[in-house]
């Protein structure tokens, strides 16, 4: 196993980087790979933070097969550079020694609303140029998916606290167990002083399956689930309907907490399951069972239904997918999880006059901005629930334009 200077040396340094490119937030790798093997730490820190404040974060939960180490040029004939586990050093040292600088303020305030992985990247980038902020939460911490939709196990949550301690000493104000659009709106927000307000209340409503037997007692919401496994009783045998990154993590969850033997339900096959490669790896490591090209048809107190799916490819190439009724069968279980993934909460569509798309989320231009003057977006609520490192990207690109307005009020 090589150590991180013989990984930072082993870079190429190329002009044109592909690890770089291949990153939403565009990490400049081989410059903090410079810094670093100087000895330089806290610049290397700095650049990182700078870049995407929540390095320290996407760098232990980025698929990094499919951005910077599935881009390394090494990675075509040998073993590609693994810029991440110095990245995470790097941006865990910097979060630990963080000194706030001095910063002037502008005069301009934002609202922030959401204290997600979007919210505390813009939180984080406007305190430092000064505006005033205002994190409004729903619940009672930061973190959103961080601290309540990802486990202890693949997150350590004592990071969040560091990202705690940093928005204070940014003076960044925080309003927790607030929910924008129900007992306070964006034009009271504006009423009171706000110049723009940005919204990230990212993905929290799960989505049914529409299967007889989902409101019995022992069927859950994977996200609800993942947000206090402490609080269930699943009993010996768990089945999830679904086979993305989420229902890996409540598959492992329940392993761990519950001791449970889990089996996970997809209904296409292996070469098409949603998850990351590495999180299926992870998952099959832990003991989950996996059966494929198989459909839930109901779901009964002591089993779910099931039946094949056969795929067939037509002449013109497309995939044509037939559920077998011919082959039905039942999975024993004691509770079922649905992970089909997530939508907005209701409240998204009453935060203003903001117009939302046909499936609730917030429709905004590319850089962010909603039919609403003055109120940006960005996060899940916009794109529906993606990677945290796409949610800083588009943070990030909306930060500009709320500067450029608020610059020009």
């Amino acid at each position: 196993m090589s150590t991180m200077k013989a990984e930072a040396e082993r870079c190429l340094k190329c002009k044109v980087p592909g690890c770089a490119k291949g990153c939403p937030a565009s990490t400049p790798i081989p410059q903090v790979f410079n810094l670093f093997l100087e000895g330089k730490l806290k610049e290397a820190g700095e650049m990182l933070f700078n870049n995407n404040p929540l390095s320290a974060v996407t760098s232990i939960i980025c698929p990094h097969e499919r951005n910077c180490k599935g881009h390394c040029i090494l990675g075509k004939k040998g073993q590609p550079v693994e810029f991440y586990k110095v990245e995470q050093y790097i941006s865990r040292f910097y979060l630990e020694t963080f000194q706030p600088p001095l910063v002037e303020k502008n005069g301009k305030t934002v609202g922030v609303v959401g204290a997600g992985p979007a919210g505390m990247t813009m939180s984080i980038i406007l305190a430092l140029k000064g505006y005033s902020i205002t994190l409004f939460e729903a619940m009672d911490s930061i973190g959103g998916t961080l601290r309540y939709g990802i486990p202890e196990f693949r997150l350590p949550k004592n990071i969040l606290e560091l990202y705690k301690k940093i928005l204070d000493s940014l003076d960044v104000k925080f309003r927790p167990n607030t929910r924008i659009g129900t007992n306070i709106t964006t034009e009271d927000m504006f009423l009171d002083g706000y110049d723009a307000i940005f919204i990230c209340t990212g993905t929290s409503r799960p989505n049914r399956y529409g299967l007889l037997g989902e409101t019995l007692g022992h069927v859950h919401f994977a996200i609800d689930y993942l947000r206090s496994p402490d609080a269930y009783k699943l009993g010996k045998k768990v089945v999830i309907l679904g086979a993305g990154n989420v229902a890996m993590d409540a598959a492992r969850t329940a392993i761990r907490k519950q001791h449970s033997e889990v089996t996970i339900l997809n209904n296409r096959s292996v070469e098409e399951i949603s998850a990351d490669k590495a999180e299926v790896e992870m998952a099959t490591i832990d003991g989950v069972k996996m059966l494929h090209d198989c459909q839930a048809v109901r779901i009964t107190e002591d089993s779910v239904k099931c039946v094949k799916i056969d795929k067939t490819i037509a002449e013109d190439g497309s995939v044509n997918y037939k559920e077998d009724f011919q082959s039905s069968f039942e999975v024993p279980t004691d509770s079922v999880i649905i992970a089909i993934g997530q939508g907005p909460g209701a409240d998204v569509v009453s935060v203003g006059s903001a117009k939302v798309t046909q499936r609730g989320l917030l429709q905004v231009d590319e850089f962010g901005r909603t039919s609403q003057k003055g109120v940006f977006a960005a996060g899940d609520v916009v794109t529906g629930p993606k990677t945290v490192i796409e949610a800083v990207a588009f943070a990030k690109k909306a930060s500009e334009k709320i500067e450029e307005y608020c610059n020009n009020l």
